[in-house]
């Protein structure tokens, strides 16, 4: 916990790099390679009005998408944002020869116009005609992606036709760079493969009759090759059935206080449940979303903020599903019921099918809190309204680093994971996270 803490907390020199960043972005966005001034306005000066569009869109379609599990959400989330980044002609501030696996991207012609937000339009919209298929969404969805796509296209009619051309085949051309990219990640073939659970003591029990999930997602290529850096989390508490042991007590504190829950756990709980609704990366997306509305960022931060959170997020997943299939760890609603003896029992929320340990949520959200953290530092109070459309009772936070807490303590309550697994969860999201940053920001002193 402490280092979740030191990680977040000193953010001004990596602030100030990143805003001197985007400044020379700015300027050197409208200047020639010879010195002299180009016609294309900097992407600074663009609202990002484009990307909530967009997000918003993309939220919606994770709400309906069929076959794809909740964590692996953050596949498209992370492509979609790197295309909508790399799409603006970030400049000094492209990460193009720091993506793991990824070539040479398409480059402007630094003598022509662009529009960026249309070079956006059009590659969002690329992207996910060719991530999303009539066989995981639905075909009003799919034609809304074409209807928003032509809708906002409308409002660049005054630009000029071959400006805009222009634009918009600059940015279909990095959306098929990264979709391209995205399916060497080794994601369709590692789903594939079956996988039998390991029998015996201590060890996870299916409870759905469903295939396991995400047992090889570990062995996905990471977006950022040393994003697992010093990620694994080491073992588990040992197990034990002897009541005095740790890890009876660890389940009996659960056991406990699931007998007990106030109604502000039991709204944590649900409001961290994300399935069935918009999958937990879905849910981090709506937020960055809402706090780029929120801060009025224009199109490049906003981009980048909508990049870095869904790389964290994406990275983040691989990493802990490699080490839940490592310890294999047993479920709480396993133990009570077989353990303690409570045949009846069950958690307030069903328990996802795969190993206990480490906390899934914790990981991915405090990964994701450094990567916003990293771009926005302490917005200071923020509203989430992402489950506003269920008439779920909103939940207010002082920092991202309180989202990520209580999205991992939401699992406590749910009934799905021990406390440590969420303490040692929320330690290694932040080891992601900030990997990352350090990776695309050597310079930022992230974790000085």
């Amino acid at each position: 916990m402490r280092h979740f803490l030191a990680l977040l907390n000193n953010r001004q020199l990596f602030r100030i790099t990143l805003i001197a960043m985007l400044m020379v972005g700015s300027f050197t966005a409208c200047r020639k390679s010879d010195g002299r001034f180009s016609e294309s306005i900097a992407p600074s000066f663009y609202s990002s009005d484009v990307l909530d569009k967009w997000m918003t869109l993309e939220v919606r379609i994770y709400k309906d998408a069929t076959g794809i599990g909740n964590g692996a959400f953050a596949r498209p989330f992370a492509h979609s944002g790197i295309c909508a980044f790399e799409s603006i002609d970030p400049g000094l501030l492209s990460w193009k020869h720091k993506y793991n696996g990824l070539g040479d991207l398409p480059e402007t012609d630094k003598f022509k116009k662009y529009i960026w937000p249309a070079s956006v339009n059009a590659s969002l919209a690329e992207f996910n005609r060719n991530f999303f298929t009539t066989a995981n969404l639905n075909t009003t969805d799919l034609a809304a992606i074409d209807s928003l796509e032509n809708a906002i296209a409308a409002t660049f009619s005054s630009e000029n036709a071959e400006t805009i051309s222009r634009s918009v085949a600059f940015g279909k051309s990095i959306a098929d760079a990264i979709f391209a990219w995205s399916l060497t990640d080794s994601y369709n073939q590692n789903n594939a493969l079956p996988y039998t659970p390991p029998v015996g003591p201590g060890l996870w029990v299916p409870t759905s009759p469903t295939p396991p999930a995400g047992p090889f997602w570990g062995n996905d290529r990471r977006i950022i090759a040393n994003s697992g850096d010093n990620d694994a989390p080491g073992a588990p508490i040992v197990y034990s059935e002897d009541p005095s042991s740790d890890f009876y007590k660890q389940v009996n504190d659960l056991y406990q206080a699931s007998k007990v829950l106030t109604t502000d756990q039991k709204n944590m709980a649900l409001f961290w449940r994300d399935v069935p609704g918009v999958s937990t990366p879905g849910h981090w997306m709506n937020i960055t979303r809402e706090v780029i509305s929120q801060t009025h960022s224009r199109l490049d931060k906003a981009a980048l903020a909508y990049a870095l959170t869904g790389i964290c997020l994406n990275e983040a997943v691989i990493s802990v599903f490699h080490y839940k299939y490592v310890y294999n760890q047993v479920r709480p609603i396993t133990y009570i019921r077989n353990v303690i003896g409570d045949a009846t029992w069950s958690p307030y929320i069903a328990t996802p099918n795969h190993p206990e340990y480490p906390a899934a949520h914790a990981v991915l959200s405090s990964s994701a809190a450094v990567a916003l953290t990293a771009v926005f530092g302490n917005i200071g109070s923020f509203t989430d309204h992402t489950w506003d459309y269920l008439g779920f009772p909103t939940r207010t936070y002082n920092s991202f680093h309180d989202i990520a807490l209580d999205a991992g303590n939401s699992r406590f309550y749910g009934g799905i994971h021990y406390q440590p697994s969420i303490n040692t969860g929320l330690k290694q999201g932040t080891t992601v996270g900030s990997n990352i940053v350090n990776g695309l920001f050597p310079f930022s002193d992230f974790d000085k």
